[in-house]
């Protein structure tokens, strides 16, 4: 038997590929790509400010569906289209990690082959706390 434990939640996932969107190990949570879908339309907005909140949506929503919280992230890395993104994306992290001494690491690169309309794409990587 495995010990590793896909992680999905309703309205969001990769398509048709079978991809689960988080996987978990023990205490050790890894998400797969974080786009900025719409939980409630299923489509991704053109509005950078609107990818940027559905993403972090996402994410938080993926994070506690492995049973850890947004305190358990340790790190997060964005690609993004365009730099202007990353205004969107500091706003966002600003209200997910308000407390300046307890943010998780980040990483940010561009990246100009992103699907359609995707402005912003994530990962997280978090250790559950016991």
């Amino acid at each position: 038997m495995s010990k590793r434990k896909a992680i999905n939640v309703e309205g969001f996932s990769h398509g048709q590929t079978p991809i689960p969107a988080a996987s978990r190990v023990g205490n050790i949570v890894m998400t797969g790509g974080i786009n900025g879908t719409d939980k409630a339309t299923g489509k991704i907005s053109e509005d950078l400010a609107e990818q940027a909140k559905h993403v972090f949506a996402n994410a938080k929503r993926i994070i506690e569906a492995a049973g850890a919280t947004t305190d358990d992230i340790v790190k997060m890395t964005f690609w993004i289209k365009q730099p202007a993104a990353r205004d969107a994306i500091n706003k966002e992290w600003i209200a997910m990690f308000p407390d300046a001494a307890s943010r998780p690491a980040r990483h940010t690169l561009q990246n100009d082959h992103m699907a359609a309309a995707v402005q912003i794409q994530c990962d997280a990587f978090a250790v559950i706390q016991d």
